[in-house]
Parts: C-alpha cells; structure tokens; sequence
C-alpha cells in the first residue's frame, strides 16, 4: 500500500501557524516580487481569488475582503517542510519526498496495521508539532493515493483528512468522480486530447485498450493507466542528485546596464555553487540568459541565452561566476531593459570522480576556500562572505512588501512570549 501525505494550502498554512489570530480567515501567499498568488487558504478560495492571478489585479477583492497577503518566505516553509519530513521518518522508513509539501510513503509489511488509524496518529503528531494541516490518501499505487488524497482534502469531515482506497468498488468509485484532468500526471493538452474522445474521468482512462494508449500516447501514460488499475507500475523513486541547478529571478525593477546584471548574475552564480557543493557535484557547462519584460509591450523585446561549454569540471564559486560573467557579455545588448536573469549549471560529476586535463584545471587553492566559505555561512547565515562584484547590502533584490519574519531559522526573530 502506497501513502500520499499532502500539506493543506501549505505555503498559507505556513503563515498561520505563527499566527492564530488568521484561523478562518482568508489567506494568500504571493510569488517573488509579490506577482502572482500562489498559494490559499480554502477562506480564500471562497471569496474568489484564482490561483496564479496577478495580485495588482486583486488589491479591490483583498481589501473587501480583508484578506491577510504574504510575500513568499521560503526559508520559514523550508524548514517547516524539513520538520514535517522529518515526523514522516518516525512512521515509515520508505519515503520518496515529492515536492515541499508532498511526500510518497511505501507500507508495505504494514498489513497487520489499521492503516485509517495509523493515518490519523501521523496527522495528528503533524499538527501537533508544526501546526500544519495535512490530508493522507492509501492505494494499491501512487497513482490511487493521490487519488485518494484528494478525496481525503475534499471531504475532511468525512474522512478526519484519511482515505483508503483498498477494494475494488472503492477504486472504480474515487476513479468515477475524479475528472481525467485532476488524474495526477496528465497534464492540461492531455486533458483536451482525452476529453475530444469523450474521456471524462479517471475510469473512462482506464476503459482506454492498453495498445492505444501506448501507440496514441506513450509509455508513460501506459503505466499510469497501470497503476490506476490497481497494478503497482509507479514504484517510489530513491533520492538522487539533481541533474542541474538553476538561480532565476525577476528584478524588482528594470535594469539597463551591464555592471547592473553582472552583480545579479554573480550572485546567482554562487548560489550556485553552494547548493552543488552540498550535493558533492562538479558542473562542466553552464547556462545564462536574460530577458526584458515581456508584459511591456510598449518596450523593445529581447531574449537570449547561451551556454558555456567549461574546460574544467568545477564548484568553485570564483570560477563559475567567472564563466558566467562572459557569457553576460556575449549576450548583453544595449538599448534594452532587463527584467529577469538566470544561471543554470549543468552537466555533473561527483567531485571525487575528475578527470584532471591536460592544459587546464580548477584551481585546487579554492577547494579549501570554499569550504571555509560554507563553514562560516553554516554558522552565521547564509551569504555573509560574498565576491566583490556582488551587492553587499542585499542577496536578493526582490519586492517583498508583506514579508513575515524568520520565525525559525532566525534568532532575532523569533516569538517573544511576554508571561504574566
């Protein structure tokens, strides 16, 4: 039996947890820059703010409203994400965690377990130590407990946030009223694909022939048909190293200048590095672009990458933002306002696996320089030590009008408790 645990609105949730006073009020939370909402709480969605909507076009439904808006704060859902993992660990040893707020557990062996019982002993421990609403679904498959989940987050009252699709009417019942475009892994042109032929539903993409779906559609779409039929065709995948990393950002305002995006593209470089030196990689080749805004179409339109084969395998935070800075070069135009910018590294190998080259090779002094690097921002926080081209007042330079503090990652932030 495969779980699917599910964090309610988790980004919304996130800032209610340091904030009771918002119980049963509308909650949004909006992207970098404070642009679009993307996350609510179900108070929010009652009042009608959409999802992915620009929150410039919604200030008249906030405030009627009296919505609570947050600017995005990735570092207090982090570490909430982290400890709610971390509870996971406790129930179950096979954990494939998904996304930031989605994990999938495998219980198999737990056959002599009530797993309705079992299920809600994990949401309840959630809620109790982080304060986050969560929903669980179980199926035979992935596929079917995120099924599951979903009628689990839809009938909470119904289900105390667990369901357990264990028979064979119960599958063809949730398959029935789950609509095909909510089937986890078919996306939106699918969707319209599959609704042209009149499948509405999870089940009628189950009643599709097998050689069909594998010669109209691919392998992939096959072995979810599987795995909604109650075959295990989805088994959890084990963690692996990222295949690349990318730094991207929209600037809180239009730049022009070159010595305006280099200072942003170096410290999207280091970002960079740090997070492939924690996974223990080196890059070989790397990806810069940029762009204006394409929402201003009274402004000339530019966009443009390239990619940069290196001589060397490298994590240095000097060389790749070196590398970087020249491909800034032979891609910068004049004459343009930039709004967003990105680094992207790629190509790995593990950093004990290099094969030194003959004319050229990362400098071996920098190896101990970034680790005391990581080492200092391990103890004081993150990007105290930075490169010379780089802002030192700011990391990011984003809007984040409705910022809530670090509540805990940072000391001078915590919650003050006054006792009486």
């Amino acid at each position: 039996m495969i779980a699917l645990l599910d964090c309610n609105n988790f980004y919304a949730s996130c800032e209610r947890v340091f904030r009771p006073d918002l119980a049963h009020k509308p909650v949004v939370v909006l992207s970098n820059n404070d642009g679009c909402v993307i996350s609510r709480s179900n108070e929010a969605k009652a009042v009608g703010v959409p999802m992915g909507a620009p929150a410039f076009k919604l200030r008249e439904v906030f405030e009627r409203n009296d919505v609570a808006v947050f600017s995005a704060n990735f570092v207090l859902y982090g570490d909430l994400s982290m400890r709610v993992m971390s509870i996971l660990s406790e129930y179950c040893p096979d954990i494939e965690v998904s996304s930031i707020d989605e994990a999938f557990l495998d219980f198999s062996g737990f056959d002599r377990f009530d797993l309705q019982q079992y299920g809600e002993e994990i949401a309840c421990k959630i809620r109790q130590c982080t304060g986050i609403p969560v929903s669980l679904g179980f199926g035979p498959g992935k596929a079917l407990a995120k099924c599951a989940n979903s009628i689990a987050k839809k009938y909470p009252a119904k289900t105390n946030g667990v369901y357990i699709i264990d028979s064979e009417e119960k599958r063809i019942k949730a398959l029935k009223w789950l609509p095909v475009s909510d089937v986890w892994g078919i996306g939106r042109r699918l969707a319209k694909r599959l609704k042209a032929i009149n499948v509405s539903t999870a089940y009628d993409f189950t009643q599709l022939a097998d050689e069909y779906v594998r010669k109209a559609m691919s392998i992939v779409e096959l072995r979810l048909k599987k795995d909604l039929e109650g075959e295990q065709a989805l088994p959890l995948e084990k963690t692996k190293a990222t295949k690349n990393i990318a730094i991207t950002r929209s600037f809180e305002k239009l730049y022009s200048t070159l010595g305006e995006l280099s200072e942003r593209v170096a410290t999207f470089s280091t970002v960079c590095s740090e997070k492939l030196r924690r996974q223990r990689s080196l890059c070989r080749s790397i990806m810069v672009f940029v762009h204006t805004d394409r929402f201003r179409q009274d402004q000339p339109q530019y966009s443009r990458n390239i990619i940069l084969k290196l001589p060397f395998a490298t994590s240095s935070a000097i060389e790749i933002s070196g590398f970087a800075l020249e491909g800034l070069k032979q891609i910068y135009k004049e004459g343009y306002l930039y709004k967003k910018a990105g680094v992207i590294v790629m190509d790995f190998i593990p950093d004990d696996n290099v094969q030194q080259s003959l004319f050229e090779q990362s400098d071996p002094r920098h190896v101990r320089l970034m680790q005391a690097i990581d080492n200092i921002h391990a103890s004081v926080g993150q990007q105290k030590v930075k490169l010379a081209i780089q802002d030192m007042n700011r990391t990011w330079k984003m809007k984040q009008e409705s910022l809530s503090p670090h509540y805990t990652t940072r000391l001078s932030e915590i919650i003050t408790v006054y006792a009486r």
